[in-house]
């Protein structure tokens, strides 16, 4: 059994994901809104449920054009609203198989903008707790959206990324930076190793800071992906 939760981006239409789901524990899976459709998720839900993995949804900003990672600033409401939308969408599959949503995580600019901003934080959790309050949200490790998502009484999980580089705030290095991958499988490893075993991340600056890794991610869209989910499973199986 995994020592930590693995989780993974799932039903993006990248090709990988009968190839890493058997390495994970949770897959979060795209809801149409920033990659899928109804029938990917039919598969791709399928497929975790082969498995025995945890089911989640991954909600994002309805923006296929750019995968999500654009901000956009909408209204509480209609954040709100979205995320009980992708909920309702991907119940309607898990239910076909008589499975249930363990998860919700974020995506993308909406994942970066709860990180940092207490009230899209907090308008995710409340409406993730008002569709299912057994639900668990996954956030960044430390930020605003594990903070207000305990004070609703939600559950919530500190996600730290294997395929990442962090700043010195705690925040990932944004995309649009050198060096805010990891493409080497013996440092996505190394830093996985040491956030679980010492409870800390070395940034890109070198400074060595407090990090809780309650489950760990491996993009399902990184080209390395089905080297290092199968690399962070055998490394975290004890």
């Amino acid at each position: 059994m995994s020592i930590v939760d693995i989780n993974c981006d799932m039903g993006e239409g990248t090709g990988n994901d009968a190839l890493v789901m058997p390495y994970i524990s949770s897959a979060s899976i795209a809801c149409g809104y920033h990659a899928g459709d109804v029938d990917l998720m039919y598969h791709t839900v399928a497929l975790a449920a082969k498995h025995r993995v945890s089911i989640g949804a991954h909600v994002s900003y309805l923006d296929k054009d750019n995968f999500g990672r654009s901000e956009i600033n909408l209204p509480e409401a209609e954040v709100y609203e979205l995320v009980q939308q992708q909920l309702i969408i991907l119940k309607e599959i898990t239910d076909l198989f008589d499975k249930s949503i363990t998860h919700v995580k974020p995506h993308g600019a909406l994942y970066n903008q709860s990180a940092r901003d207490s009230r899209i934080a907090k308008t995710i959790a409340k409406a993730v707790k008002d569709f299912d309050e057994r639900l668990v949200l996954f956030g960044l490790s430390g930020s605003h959206s594990i903070r207000e998502a305990e004070l609703l009484g939600l559950k919530a999980f500190h996600e730290a990324f294997a395929d990442r580089t962090y700043q010195d705030d705690g925040s990932l290095t944004p995309r649009s930076r050198p060096g805010a991958l990891i493409e080497d499988v013996g440092e996505a490893i190394s830093q996985v190793l040491q956030m679980i075993n010492e409870r800390t991340v070395t940034t890109v600056t070198g400074k060595v800071i407090p990090i809780v890794a309650q489950t760990i991610c491996i993009h399902g869209d990184g080209k390395h992906a089905v080297e290092f989910a199968k690399a962070v499973h055998k490394a975290t199986t004890g």
